[in-house]
């Protein structure tokens, strides 16, 4: 719903201070509504159609588990990403959202049909458990490729990634419960979150093994001992990157600790390394890089087609949560490829769709406020080209060599999200901001400002300074990650819109969208 200056309606009065929910679902013209509509009739119809097979399993587990309601409100999850887009852009962010919506449900199903906590006495389940690998999240999960015949299960994920993105209320409890127990309270909310669900037992037991890392930061390092310490009873392999992985020395250690844990996994599970499947694996990786880096080629151009959340979220997804082995991501990937270069030639042809501003998303993003750039997008025509988070784990594997493929995994892991451009020396996060900015022709960079991470705090001066010779419109905006008490999302938009105001002298494109309150919705 675009505003309308006559009667002075817009996509803010979608939102009410008393309801999670929106108001009303908004009117697209037949033909889009239409699609979204049943875009929404699909999404649930999945849902019930693979879980509703096991209704007191799941029963049980919305009882058990606190985070597992927050799946529940996935569609206002897509109507979020979605709201006031049209045409071709609405399609692409159907389509990306829905392979997460896919996944997040298939191993929904497979949780809590293995789970130890719902089925203690049941013999299926516990045969289940014997063949499945827990993973822990910035761990390395494509070294299951090689390993077919077992499965394998990312719990920190399902537990506090995906549901703080879903639900911006979900991860409060758990930071609530670690700092009772005495955590300080300056700790990234994201480590305090993942240890707070063990303090409280919300993990589900799916595996007889738990592969950990070493984790991008002192605070996630912290939380690694404490998972440590709540799976005492299985064995746990730690997995631990270099931080400073520009470096070529590195790569023998990396190596061997990725030898160690595929040792590690032959011995508890009595299986062998199995290089033909992994190179198969290795194809799909390959072809799903390539996908998200002809994304960012087109995006370069004056005609930018999958941005804002459809072009990050899918990819961190696909990387963390599937392990870029998820047959469905694989074929969503290729079908919005093919979408995305037609998009791409229609508009050239007709020099249609240039954004009115163009601009990167840099650091760390708020987990509660994943469409903060599609915000930017419809009240000041400020369009994310890229993002810092989607940018993880492009290093193609060398198919057919052995020795070289352990230095791709090792690669592709330094890589990964997070651990791509906050570590490894500033030379990852600062001049490789610039470099972006060069390469996407923009001005402006959206800073995410991650009050309580260290690793990018002390960087502030230099960016400032560097973005200033550079005539770089550097917006800070501030959030708290998983916990949208520190900083509201109404704060973080009040930081966009001084901004546009006070320095662009812009003007809204929809007024209805600088104020309104959203902090109960999901």
């Amino acid at each position: 719903m675009a505003y309308n200056p006559k009667t002075g309606k817009g996509m803010g009065n979608f939102y009410d201070a008393n309801h999670r929910a929106f108001t009303h679902r908004e009117w697209k013209g037949f033909k889009d509504t239409a699609y979204d509509f049943g875009r929404w009739l699909k999404l649930y119809g999945f849902m019930a159609a693979k879980l509703g097979v096991h209704p007191i399993l799941m029963i049980k587990a919305l009882m058990r588990y606190r985070w597992m309601v927050s799946f529940i409100t996935a569609s206002n999850m897509v109507d979020r990403h979605t709201i006031g887009l049209r045409g071709k852009e609405l399609r692409y962010t159907h389509e990306a959202f829905f392979s997460l919506v896919h996944n997040s449900v298939v191993n929904i199903a497979k949780l809590i049909e293995k789970d130890e906590h719902l089925r203690p006495n049941n013999k299926k389940a516990a045969k289940l458990r014997k063949n499945t690998v827990m993973f822990d999240e910035m761990t390395p999960s494509f070294i299951m490729a090689g390993f077919p015949t077992v499965e394998w299960f990312d719990i920190a994920m399902f537990v506090i990634g995906m549901p703080g993105e879903v639900d911006q209320n979900a991860n409060m409890y758990y930071i609530d419960a670690i700092e009772h127990f005495g955590l300080a309270s300056d700790v990234c909310p994201l480590p305090a979150a993942e240890a707070g669900a063990a303090v409280v037992d919300d993990y589900p037991i799916v595996g007889n093994t738990y592969i950990t890392s070493s984790m991008p930061c002192d605070g996630s390092i912290g939380q690694t001992t404490f998972m440590g310490r709540y799976f005492k009873d299985i064995p746990v392999f730690q997995v631990t990157p270099p931080q400073r992985f520009n470096e070529p020395e590195v790569n023998e250690y990396a190596v061997k600790n990725l030898e160690k844990c595929i040792s590690f996994i032959e011995e508890n599970y009595n299986v062998k390394w199995d290089w033909d499947a992994f190179w198969e694996g290795c194809k799909v990786y390959n072809e799903e890089a390539q996908c998200a880096i002809n994304k960012w080629d087109v995006n370069c151009t004056d005609y930018p087609q999958v941005c804002g959340g459809a072009l990050s979220l899918p990819r961190e997804y696909e990387f963390q949560s599937a392990g870029c082995m998820d047959p469905y991501m694989y074929k969503t990937d290729l079908k919005i490829d093919k979408m995305m270069k037609k998009g791409y030639e229609e508009d050239k042809k007709n020099d249609a769709n240039k954004p009115k501003y163009r601009a990167i998303v840099w650091a760390c993003p708020a987990h509660y406020y994943t469409n903060f750039t599609y915000w930017a997008q419809h009240c000041w025509g400020v369009k994310c080209l890229i993002d810092m988070e989607c940018m993880l784990s492009y290093h193609m594997f060398h198919i057919g060599d052995e020795k070289q493929a352990m230095v791709d995994m090792a690669k592709s892991y330094e890589r990964m999200m997070m651990r791509s451009h906050t570590n490894g020396g500033y030379a990852n996060s600062l001049d490789e901001c610039w470099k972006m900015c060069e390469k996407f022709n923009t001005n402006i960079v959206i800073m995410y400002d991650h009050v309580s991470c260290k690793n990018v705090g002390g960087l502030h001066g230099l960016y400032e300074d560097q973005a200033r010779e550079r005539g770089i419109h550097l917006i800070w905006v501030p959030h708290d990650l998983m916990d949208p008490r520190t900083v509201s999302r109404k704060a973080m938009r009040d930081a966009m819109n001084n901004y546009m105001i006070n320095v662009f002298r812009e003007k809204p494109l929809d007024p209805t969208l600088i104020d309104y309150d959203d902090n109960l919705t999901w």
